[in-house]
């Protein structure tokens, strides 16, 4: 692997990791680092932050990447719903075991139907077929017909975030947010001074919630940081049950929550040449690692044990490059752990 020339952004990672307390030596740690940046570098990584209670520790800028720049999060929106679901829960909105179909009038004729519930969607264990690709308006995901029994199967996909964005759309009928992403927006973004870039809608007009988020790498470290906080039990706005289940596998896949992936054994991956698989060496696995994941391997990781908020972004979403090496966040992280 070709080492480049470490970016003054590098150096100064490397002079606020000289002043942090490590578990390698500091000239394991400087190469170690230089390691895990030539390693993002090279497949397209746009930005490289790390975080620790808020402070940065490493923060890298490559390939046309700079601290100013919004990139695309794709699947990475995914995670907000979870947080979407616990504000939710707090406000009397919903309970995440009710049937949807106390909002969706059209489910309760339909017995299959009438069984689903808000975390069986963000679970992805409601049965649906949802083809990975272009998320439907909110009209149509909610014409969908289950496969499966709600509970028994992990199936990946953007159907279940836009059946759970009409569910919200429905329950804030009425109120001061004009559509889930205003609340998400009042309810936990602002609070926790994150501010959005972007977010695509769909023809409908309404928030994309499987994908479409833009965010800095900083406002997505900021929400990292937010997110680390409510997992160790801050005090706040949320309902802690919920916050909770965030980071609560299912039995058809011990590698996800609500919303969330988690990095250990077991995990069923989204698809082939995702970056991760069902095994994850015990290095990263003893990490207790919270993951927002997205095409173009966009990255936002909670590395729960040492309280460290990791983002990566690139460039492209995913496009095939004959001559971009392959992504593997084992072996990423497997570097950057080195270098802390």
């Amino acid at each position: 692997m070709s080492m480049p020339k470490p970016s003054r952004r590098a150096l100064l990672a490397g002079a606020a990791l000289a002043a942090t307390p490590l578990r390698s030596s500091p000239s394991r740690a400087a190469t170690g680092m230089a390691q895990a940046l030539a390693y993002t570098d090279e497949r397209r990584g746009v930005s490289l932050l790390v975080l620790h209670q808020g402070r940065r520790l490493v923060e890298h800028y490559a390939n046309g990447g700079n601290a100013t720049a919004a990139w695309e999060l794709a699947s990475g929106t995914k995670s907000f719903c979870g947080l979407i679901a616990a504000a939710a829960v707090a406000d009397g909105l919903l309970t995440l075991d009710q049937p949807v179909a106390e909002s969706l009038t059209e489910w309760r004729s339909d017995q299959a139907l009438r069984a689903i519930t808000p975390q069986h969607l963000l679970t992805l264990t409601a049965g649906f077929h949802s083809p990975i690709g272009r998320a439907p308006s909110y009209a149509d995901a909610i014409k969908a017909r289950p496969v499966d029994p709600p509970g028994q199967r992990f199936r990946y996909g953007p159907l279940c975030f836009q059946i759970f964005g009409e569910v919200m759309r429905r329950r804030l009928a009425g109120s001061r947010d004009s559509d889930p992403l205003a609340y998400l927006q009042r309810r936990i973004l602002m609070p926790a001074g994150v501010e959005v870039a972007g977010w695509r809608r769909g023809a409908d007009g309404m928030p994309l919630l499987p994908q479409g988020a833009r965010l800095t790498a900083r406002a997505w470290g900021q929400f990292g940081t937010a997110m680390m906080a409510m997992l160790a039990g801050a005090p706040g706005s949320l309902d802690p049950a919920a916050v909770r289940a965030l980071t609560q596998p299912t039995s058809a896949n011990p590698g996800y929550g609500l919303s969330w992936w988690l990095f250990r054994r077991g995990l069923v991956p989204p698809g082939p040449g995702v970056g991760f698989g069902r095994t994850f060496p015990p290095a990263v696995e003893q990490e207790d690692c919270v993951v927002a994941a997205g095409a173009g391997n966009q990255r936002l990781y909670l590395l729960r044990k040492r309280g460290l908020v990791v983002v990566r972004q690139a460039e492209g979403l995913g496009l095939v490059v004959d001559q971009t090496p392959r992504w593997d966040d084992a072996t990423f992280l497997s570097l950057l752990l080195n270098a802390l």
